[in-house]
């Protein structure tokens, strides 16, 4: 099984393409079918507007682009497994919902992924986060481990990756590697991304 890789794709295209574009990312999840893109909404089309603005100021860029990442963390979770839960009500009626079957965690790819984790934190309170710094090799050109911190028992979490640019996938594909080699099952990793190209889509689900 392989890891769900979940980003935000709204590009703000002038209507007169985007129907092309909404063709492109259906055939791009047809190829790749773990992929999974937010709903292309007005509000998403309107946050990204705003940080993509040069006009936006730091402060603006920075708010707006966490509310992207509390949504991108809300649709990560939706991905998880869930089993029935029964509660009983301040009017001492049952309630029948559904709970988490599974703890998680996050881990975030050193530096950028870090961007990520006050989201991630807002609307999961006490999530065990990790680090995985990977660099590229200057002599080799390959990304190379520089550093990991994961939590003791991540083998029986969830992990919701954290980095939000996709490019060629290198680094993303190195940190997946490193969580299967501390055990952690590739249908157990959830890859939560903000913008990336095809090609880095790609390359992961070949990897």
């Amino acid at each position: 099984k392989s890891s769900t890789f979940l980003c935000s794709m709204s590009t703000g295209l002038p209507a007169s393409v985007v129907e092309e574009h909404a063709n492109r990312i259906a055939e791009l999840e047809k190829e790749c079918p773990t992929l999974r893109t937010m709903k292309q909404t007005p509000q998403l089309l309107a946050l990204m507007t705003i940080i993509r603005d040069k006009a936006t100021s730091r402060d603006d860029f920075v708010f707006f682009a966490d509310r992207i990442i509390r949504l991108l963390v809300e649709e990560g979770l939706s991905e998880l497994p869930f089993v029935e839960k029964v509660v009983t009500t301040p009017c001492e009626v049952g309630f029948t919902g559904a709970g988490f079957s599974q703890k998680i965690c996050g881990v975030s790819i050193v530096r950028a992924g870090e961007s990520m984790e006050a989201g991630l934190r807002a609307v999961c309170r006490g999530v065990s986060i990790g680090k995985i710094l990977i660099q590229r090799d200057e002599e080799t050109a390959m990304p190379k481990l520089y550093y990991t911190k994961l939590p003791e028992d991540i083998r029986q979490r969830k992990v919701l990756l954290l980095d939000p640019m996709l490019a060629t996938g290198g680094s993303a594909i190195a940190a997946i590697q490193v969580l299967r080699d501390n055990g952690v099952d590739e249908s157990n990793i959830i890859f939560i991304n903000l913008l990336c190209c095809p090609e880095g889509v790609r390359a992961m689900m070949k990897a």
